[in-house]
Order: C-alpha cells, then structure tokens, then sequence
C-alpha cells in the first residue's frame, strides 16, 4: 500500500493507496483539525477486497489557539455557538464554495460515484452530506459521524433524488459541541425522504469511540 500526502486537484489530500479496482473512502475532517486528525482511523479497519482511503485537507487556515491554527471547509465564529443553536435554518458563508472544491476535487481524480463512499466529522460531516445529495448519480454511501442537519430548505430539494440510499450516522448523546439533537434531526429528514439510516448513539462527546468503528467496519464492508 502507498501512502502519501499529495494534489488533488484544489486539495491537498493524505491517499491510502492499495486496489486499482477497489472504491474509495473519502473522508472530511472536522473545523480545526486537518486531513492527519481522521487518517489514523485506517488502521481500524481490515477489508476484502481491499479499498482506498483519502483524506483532504480543508482549504482555510483557521486560528484554534495561541500561535496553532487547523484547517476547515468554511470559517465558523466559534463565540457565536450555542446548544440552542438551530443549524437547520443556517446556510453558512463558504458552504458553497466548499462543496465546488471537493466536486472539482471528485472530478480531477475520475472518481465513478458508485464507488465513492463519502464521509466525516461534525463540519465534515456537515460537508459530505451535501456533496452525497448534490451528487449526479447515488454514491456507495455516505458517513455522518458527529453531524447535523444544515441548509434544510437546499436539502429538501436535493434529497428525493437520494430515495432507497442507507446512510451511517453516530453522535455522541452528551456531545457540547455539536448537540444529538441535531443528528436526530438530520435522521428524522432522511427517513422522511425515504433515505434509510443506520444510527449509533453512544454516551459520550464529540468524539469517535471503538463502538462507532465497529458498526462503521459493517456498514463499509456491505458496500465493498
């Protein structure tokens, strides 16, 4: 297997190469990290056949403390957060512009979108979901670990055409930073779009534990 950080297109992305004819995991960090912070799952993970992993880096440097900076897909003004927030009304500034990348970034890899399992975390995984409803034709499959439903009026355009897909989601039921309830609101939206979902709560915070990659490894190896 190769391993090596290198151009995708716009991004630059940590590829995990192994399986000319397998599919491929894309999977987008969370706001404040970069493409290293979710490479470390591979190794969670044994599949036959074998696939490929990706992991992009988000295009904006963001300051997450004294003299650190992460990257993100759009820039979020972390005062302005609260547990009574309601993400389901928001189209964040850059949103747009995100999704354009990574669909660029789709395309210069000649990625087939059937075997394109698309995924990630929190602002990641906020990511991925549109680019999965956005997508010309069904993806394998999409992964929401820690998300939230966004843009619900963009979404309820988008999502018929995603009608019979299976989506994997987990969230932590004590999570501070991104409340559950935003996951069960994103499950409730599915569903009611004929979208199936294979959810796993767990008591914990924003985080990813050993019982969501277990479920995570089933959910992948009935797409592979």
């Amino acid at each position: 297997m190769s391993k090596q950080m290198r151009s995708c297109g716009p991004l630059q992305a940590i590829e995990f190469f192994e399986n000319p004819d397998g599919k491929w995991i894309v999977l987008f960090h969370g706001f404040g990290a970069d493409a290293s912070d979710l490479a470390g799952l591979k190794d969670h993970f044994n599949f036959s056949p074998t696939c490929n992993w990706l992991f992009p880096n988000g295009p904006l440097s963001v300051p997450i403390g004294s003299g650190w900076t992460g990257r993100a897909w759009w820039s979020i003004r972390m005062n302005e957060l609260s547990p009574d927030l309601d993400w389901s009304t928001l189209r964040p500034n850059g949103l747009d512009q995100a999704v354009a990348t990574v669909l660029k970034m789709i395309t210069s890899m000649k990625f087939e979108w059937k075997n394109l399992i698309l995924g990630g975390f929190s602002q990641g995984a906020m990511l991925a979901t549109e680019v999965f409803l956005k997508a010309p034709e069904n993806p394998a499959g999409l992964i929401c670990l820690s998300g939230t439903l966004l843009s619900q009026d963009k979404w309820a355009e988008l999502a018929p055409q995603r009608k019979g897909c299976t989506v994997f989601m987990s969230h932590g039921e004590s999570d501070q930073v991104l409340p559950s309830k935003g996951s069960l609101r994103l499950q409730k939206f599915f569903e009611d779009n004929g979208i199936k979902t294979q959810f796993v709560s767990f008591r914990g915070g924003h985080e990813i534990p050993i019982s969501v990659l277990q479920k995570m490894s089933t959910y992948i190896k009935e797409r592979l």
